[in-house]
C-alpha cells in the first residue's frame, strides 16, 4: 500500500492550467516591464512553487525553436489569420514571434533607441571619446555622446559610467544623466542614474556638478553625492575600494544587509533572483565576489546564511 503522505503533492489541473497560463501572460508583459510590474512579477512568483515551474515550462517554450523560427515567418507575412491561429494554439506565440526580431532584447527601449552604445545584463564596454576622455560602461547601460560648440557632451541615459578625463588643452567633458550636469577636466570619477536619481563619485580630481533645480556645488577627490529631481543630497565620503570595485570586475560588500546585496546581484544576473526567506533580509553580509559570476555569488551567500538555492533557467528562488 502507498503511502500518500510520503508523496509530494501535486497541484490540481485547473490550478497548474491557471498558473501557465498567468506565466505566460507575465512573459509578455515583462518585455518592457515598469517598476511595478516588476515588483508585482516577483509577488506572484514567490507566492507558490507552481508558479516557478510554469513560469520555466512557458519561458522554455517562448525560447523554443518552434517559436524562433515562426517569429521569422510572421516577421515576413505579418498575417491577422495567421496571428489568430496561433494565438489559439498558444496565448503569447504571435507576441512573442514580433517581440523576438529585436524588442524583448533590451528593456526600457524608448531610452535605449537613443543610445549609440548599450550593454547588456552583466556586460561591460570600453569606450574612447573624441577628445580623448575613456569610458567603462557597467551593466545594463545605455549611453550617446556628441559635440556642441567644440565639446564633448556625454549623456548617461541608463545605468553606470566610469569616466576618465584627460588634463591639457582640451575642453571640459560635459556628462548629463537625468538631473544632472557635471563638467570635468582631468579627473576620474564615477555615475549612476537609476530610477531618476544619479549619483556621483570622485576618484581623482574636481567635478563641478549642476542640478536640475540650478544648484550648484563642486566635488574633490573622495566625494559622493546623491542627485535627483530636488536637488543634491548630503556629501559623503568613497570607499573606492567598495564603491568603485565594480571599475575592477569585483562586487564588494561589508556589513551590507542581504537585501541589499541582493538588489545589486540584480543587476548583474539575466533573469530573476526570487527571496523567499524574509529572515534573510537582515543578514549582515562582508564579501568579495566577482561580478561576472552572479551565480556563484549567490550559492556563496546561500552557503554561509545556511539558505537554499533552487535554480531555474533564469530563475533562482532562494529559500
Amino acid at each position: 500500500m502507498t503511502d500518500s503522505a510520503s508523496r509530494p503533492s501535486l497541484a490540481a489541473p485547473d490550478a497548474r492550467a491557471r498558473a501557465l497560463d498567468e506565466a505566460q501572460d507575465w512573459l509578455i508583459r515583462l518585455q518592457c516591464p515598469c517598476a511595478e510590474d516588476t515588483e508585482h512579477f516577483q509577488a506572484w512568483l514567490s507566492a507558490n512553487d507552481h508558479n516557478a515551474h510554469a513560469y520555466v515550462e512557458a519561458e522554455a517554450l517562448w525560447n523554443g525553436a518552434q517559436v524562433r523560427r515562426l517569429a521569422g515567418d510572421l516577421h515576413q507575412r505579418r498575417r491577422a489569420s495567421l496571428r489568430g491561429r496561433l494565438r489559439r494554439h498558444w496565448k503569447p506565440l504571435a507576441t512573442a514571434a514580433l517581440l523576438l526580431v529585436g524588442l524583448f532584447t533590451f528593456g526600457n527601449l524608448p531610452v535605449r533607441l537613443q543610445a549609440d552604445h548599450l550593454t547588456q545584463v552583466g556586460e561591460r564596454q570600453r569606450l574612447q571619446l573624441d577628445g580623448g576622455a575613456h569610458v567603462l560602461l557597467n551593466t545594463d547601460s545605455a549611453f550617446a555622446s556628441h559635440a556642441r560648440d567644440g565639446q564633448q557632451v556625454a549623456r548617461l541615459l541608463q545605468g553606470e559610467a566610469y569616466f576618465e578625463v584627460p588634463g591639457g588643452d582640451q575642453p571640459a567633458l560635459e556628462v548629463q544623466a537625468g538631473p544632472l550636469r557635471a563638467q570635468a577636466r582631468d579627473t576620474h570619477f564615477a555615475v549612476r542614474y537609476l530610477d531618476g536619481q544619479a549619483q556621483v563619485r570622485v576618484q581623482r580630481g574636481d567635478v563641478d556638478l549642476q542640478a536640475a533645480s540650478d544648484q550648484r556645488i563642486r566635488l574633490r577627490a573622495g566625494d559622493s553625492i546623491a542627485v535627483g529631481p530636488e536637488g543634491f543630497g548630503q556629501r559623503q565620503r568613497v570607499d573606492p575600494q567598495k564603491d568603485l570595485a565594480w571599475v575592477e570586475g569585483r562586487l564588494v560588500f561589508e556589513n551590507c544587509p542581504m537585501s541589499q546585496v541582493l538588489d545589486e546581484l540584480r543587476r548583474y544576473y539575466p533573469g530573476w533572483i526570487i527571496n523567499r526567506n524574509p529572515r534573510l533580509e537582515t543578514v549582515a553580509v562582508t564579501g568579495n565576489y566577482r561580478l561576472d559570476q552572479p551565480l556563484e555569488a549567490l550559492r556563496a551567500l546561500a552557503h554561509i546564511t545556511s539558505a537554499q538555492v533552487h535554480e531555474y533557467p533564469n530563475v533562482v528562488i532562494l529559500n
